[in-house]
Parts: structure tokens; C-alpha cells; sequence
């Protein structure tokens, strides 16, 4: 299962439903696009080595952009912005998510419902 930005921005503010969703699957996936959303949200180097440590603890696999995710999530944006106001790290992220088949778990449910060949698994907080 792929991980929504949001999912560890709930865990870091201590939401315990968004930590047992990550600890209670056996493989964790990241868009390369999340993990620099969650670096450039850092505050200082603490937070960076932090976010960094979180990662790498918990096993994720961070899975690169490829020429195959890039052209779907063109194919995205130009389907959805308009209509939709998906932006183009949405389209990143869910692209990832499509092109190796998985399911993505985000609680943005409105930034990902109209995408018609994504698997999408909505969190709750």
C-alpha cells in the first residue's frame, strides 16, 4: 500500500488511528513526491532528520518517479485539473500508486475520488 502525504503529516501530530494504519501493514510504500513534501515541510534539521529516521525505520520504500508515472500523471492533470482542481503532486502520487498497482491510502478522499483507475482507500481520522 502506497502512503498519502497526509497519512504521516496525522501521525506526526500524534493521531494514534494514523499510526496503527502504518505499523499494522507489512509493506509500506512512498512516492518519491511525499518524501520531498515531507522534507520541504520541515521547520529546521531536526524535523529533516526526523522525517528521514521515520522513513527508514519503518521500512518504507520510496519509489522513484519513472518515465511511465510521469506520463500518466500528465494524463491526470490534463483529465482532472480543470474539472477537479487535481494538482500536480496529487497527479504524482496517485500516478505511483497506479502504475505499480496498488492501493493508495489518503484522507484528501476529494483530491483522488475522480480518478477513475486508482485503487483508493480512505482514511478516517
Amino acid at each position: 500500500m502506497i502512503f498519502d502525504t497526509d497519512i504521516f503529516i496525522w501521525v506526526q501530530r500524534g493521531n494514534q488511528k494514523a499510526a496503527k494504519l502504518i505499523s499494522h501493514e507489512k509493506e509500506r510504500y512512498l512516492s518519491i513526491f511525499s518524501y520531498l513534501e515531507l522534507l520541504q515541510s520541515a521547520k529546521n534539521k531536526q524535523q529533516h532528520e526526523y522525517t528521514k529516521d521515520f522513513v527508514s525505520s519503518f521500512g518504507f520504500i520510496v519509489l522513484p518517479l519513472t518515465e511511465n508515472i510521469g506520463h500518466r500523471a500528465l494524463i491526470y492533470i490534463e483529465e482532472y485539473a480543470l474539472s477537479h482542481g487535481l494538482r500536480a503532486g496529487d497527479a504524482i502520487i496517485a500516478a505511483t500508486a497506479a502504475e505499480n498497482s496498488m492501493a493508495l491510502v489518503s484522507g484528501n478522499a476529494k483530491h483522488f475520488k475522480p480518478i477513475k483507475d486508482l485503487k483508493l482507500k480512505v482514511f478516517k481520522p
